[in-house]
């Protein structure tokens, strides 16, 4: 086998993707069943999974000034 022939064997490999870091922890939450409801129904108005609003609801919370003082 030349250099050529193995140069032709690698390009024509699939390429493997690495996968991207974990940024995200599956657990387990109780929400009541209003809230829940309201994402859901919000969900497919916009075309956006209730668990994506949901992480997008709590960013936007957690990004607001003066939430160490009001979570409480």
């Amino acid at each position: 086998m030349n250099t050529e022939t193995t140069l032709q064997a690698v390009s024509a490999a699939p390429v493997r993707r690495t996968r991207p870091p974990k940024r995200k922890t599956r657990i387990t939450i109780y929400l009541d069943d209003e809230v829940l409801n309201e994402f859901r129904s919000l969900s497919e108005r916009c075309g956006t999974g209730y668990q994506t609003l949901i992480n997008a609801a709590l960013r936007h919370r957690l990004a607001a000034p003066g939430v160490e003082t009001s979570l409480a």
